[in-house]
C-alpha cells in the first residue's frame, strides 16, 4: 500500500460481492472477480461505456438491513449495484474521492445516489428501494483485476 492512502475509518473496506448483468433489463449475478477497464467499467457488464456512472457501489450493511427492515429477500447484485462493499461508511464518500480497489484499479467517486425514474421491481413490491439513496457511483481511473475479499482503501 503506498504511504498517501489511509485506510477508511482505520481499517480497511473489502469487497464482499461483484454483479454483472450480460444485457441491459435482466437480473444481475455474482461473480467471484472481474476485470475494471480504464474509462469504461466492468469488462461483460451490460452498463459499462464511457460515462459517468461506470460502476457502482453499495454498502452490504444497507442491503442487510434493507431485508431485515423490510421482510423481503434481497441480495447483492438485486439493487443492480455492480459491488456490495463493507467497513465502508459511505458518509465520507464526496465526489472526487478516489478508491482503490485489489492492487491496481482506481475509481473516482462522481455521483453520490440518483433519480429513480422507473421504479424497479423492490420499489414495486415494498415500496421503497435503497440504490437511490445509498448508491455511489464511479468512473475507473485505472483498470485492473479485482475479487471478491480484496481491500478497498482511499487515496
Amino acid at each position: 500500500m503506498k504511504s498517501q492512502e489511509k485506510n477508511i475509518q482505520g481499517t480497511s473496506g473489502r469487497i464482499e460481492f461483484i454483479s454483472i448483468s450480460r444485457s441491459r433489463g435482466t437480473a444481475k449475478e455474482n461473480v467471484s472477480e472481474a476485470y475494471l477497464k480504464e474509462d469504461f467499467g466492468i469488462v461483460g457488464d451490460a452498463h459499462a461505456d464511457n460515462w459517468h456512472r461506470q460502476v457502482s457501489l453499495l454498502p452490504l450493511e444497507a442491503i442487510e438491513e434493507f431485508r431485515t427492515g423490510k421482510s423481503i429477500e434481497v441480495h447483492p447484485g438485486d439493487f443492480a449495484e455492480n459491488i456490495a462493499v463493507s467497513g465502508i461508511d459511505f458518509k465520507l464518500l464526496t465526489l472526487g474521492v478516489k478508491l482503490r480497489l485489489g492492487d491496481t484499479a482506481i475509481l473516482e467517486v462522481t455521483q453520490i445516489g440518483k433519480e429513480c425514474h422507473d421504479r424497479c421491481h423492490i420499489f414495486d413490491t415494498v415500496g421503497d428501494c435503497i440504490m437511490p439513496k445509498m448508491g455511489v457511483f464511479t468512473k475507473v481511473l485505472a483498470g485492473g483485476e479485482i475479487k471478491v475479499g480484496d481491500c478497498i482503501t482511499f487515496i
